[in-house]
Formats: C-alpha cells, sequence, structure tokens
C-alpha cells in the first residue's frame, strides 16, 4: 500500500505522517471487513482502494484548501471523501452526512477507532438538512462524489454553503451538457458559473472532473426542494 500512496500523496503535494498512514490502514481494514455483512462498496483491491478512494478523495486538494475548514460531505456513503480528508487534513472541521443510518454507524466506529476529533456523523436527507438552522449555510465547504446530476447536486449542497464558500461536486469526463444546463440554476441557488478542472487520477487512465461553485449569495428559502419537485427547467 504504501509506495503507491506516498506517490500519489507526493503527486498531489500532500505531506503525511507515519500515523497518517497507519490510520489509512486500519481504515482500509475495517472496510474490508464489514463489508463481508453489509455493501459499502464494490471496491476492495488494495490497489483499486488507494486510487479510486483515497487518491480520488484527495484531489479536492487541488481545488481548495480545507485546513481550518468546516467542511461537509453529503452523502458520504463509506466515508468518502470525509474520512480520508480529514485524516490528512486534521485541521479541517468535518461533518459526514448520509441517509442511511447503518453507515453511520461504521463510520461512527471508524473515527473512534482512528482517534479522530472535530468530525462527526449526522444522518439524515439532504432536503431535511437544508433547511435546518444547525446546518443551513453554515459550512466553507461542501463535497459530494454522490452520483447525482449536477442540476440536482447543487440544489442540495448549495443550500449548506455559507456566502463566499464552495462547493465542489467530483464528476466524471463527458458532463459538460450536465453542466452547461445546470448553470442559470446554480445561479438562481446563489453560486457562480462552476469552475470545472479535469485532473488525472494518479496511478490509472481516469481524468476525474472536479466542479467547483463559488456562492456569492444567500440561497432562496425554498431550496432545496423535495426531490420529486427538483425537475430541470
Amino acid at each position: 500500500m504504501d509506495e503507491l500512496l506516498i506517490n500519489g500523496l507526493e503527486e498531489l503535494n500532500i505531506s503525511y505522517t507515519k500515523d497518517m498512514l497507519d490510520r489509512l490502514s486500519v481504515f482500509y481494514e475495517m472496510l474490508i471487513e464489514k463489508n463481508k455483512v453489509m455493501n459499502l462498496t464494490r471496491i476492495t483491491d488494495e490497489t483499486d482502494f488507494i486510487t479510486k478512494h483515497v487518491l480520488d478523495s484527495l484531489l479536492l486538494a487541488k481545488v481548495t484548501d480545507i485546513s481550518g475548514m468546516k467542511v461537509l460531505d453529503l452523502g458520504t456513503g463509506a466515508g468518502f471523501p470525509g474520512i480520508p480528508l480529514k485524516i490528512f487534513f486534521p485541521g479541517a472541521v468535518m461533518v459526514l452526512a448520509d441517509s442511511l443510518k447503518k453507515r453511520l454507524v461504521f463510520l461512527d466506529d471508524v473515527i473512534s477507532t482512528l482517534g479522530l476529533s472535530d468530525i462527526r456523523t449526522v444522518h439524515g436527507r439532504a432536503e431535511d438538512l437544508g433547511h435546518g438552522k444547525e446546518y443551513r449555510e453554515q459550512f466553507d465547504i461542501v463535497v459530494s462524489r454522490a452520483v447525482a446530476d449536477m442540476y440536482v447536486l447543487s440544489e442540495y449542497c448549495i443550500p449548506f454553503l455559507k456566502t463566499a464558500g464552495s462547493f465542489t461536486a467530483y464528476k466524471s469526463n463527458g458532463t459538460d451538457e450536465e453542466i452547461n444546463r445546470s448553470a442559470d440554476h446554480i445561479r438562481e441557488l446563489g453560486g457562480r458559473v462552476p469552475e470545472i478542472r479535469d485532473i488525472p487520477l494518479y496511478g490509472t487512465d481516469i481524468i476525474r472532473r472536479m466542479v467547483t461553485v463559488c456562492k456569492e449569495k444567500n440561497t432562496p428559502k425554498q431550496y432545496p426542494r423535495k426531490p420529486g419537485k427538483i425537475v430541470f427547467t
């Protein structure tokens, strides 16, 4: 694990310690063990775990600095990108949100076992949490690797941002139309036209598209809407 991971971290210009590498190794072991009884991820090979989960998660460092920032990982699933980001950027204050409670029970165990601080989980759906005073417009950065159309994902994520904060979606190549048709809606939500960076994922032939929206003004109170109400217009 170490050589591939270290080379990837150096490619991303991310500093690390032995403790960080050890924590990541424990996280991998816990994920694989839990995956035997719970469907957390299809990626179980160690090499793929490093490249397609860990280094992919850490690509955020190429587009924004999360050190000291309050970060929301919306739709965290098995803890990506939130857990790797917290391990390698311990100064970030991290909230991992997901609609499936049993995933969060696993992540609470991971957080406790790894001895991570300033990180917690929250159970709920984006369209509900986004209207709560504790979460609405309370974050510097929102990230999501969730598989959802940019139009929908923006409505879920942007309401959580403070003004001047940023939302980054992890997308794939070939999403130009999806991104372009979301531009007007993103402005309606208080964001600027997205900035796009296509970044090679170390150790693979994958090009990851990082789509970042900076927030300029408060989001109108009606957003986010319920899933059935979010339709492209």
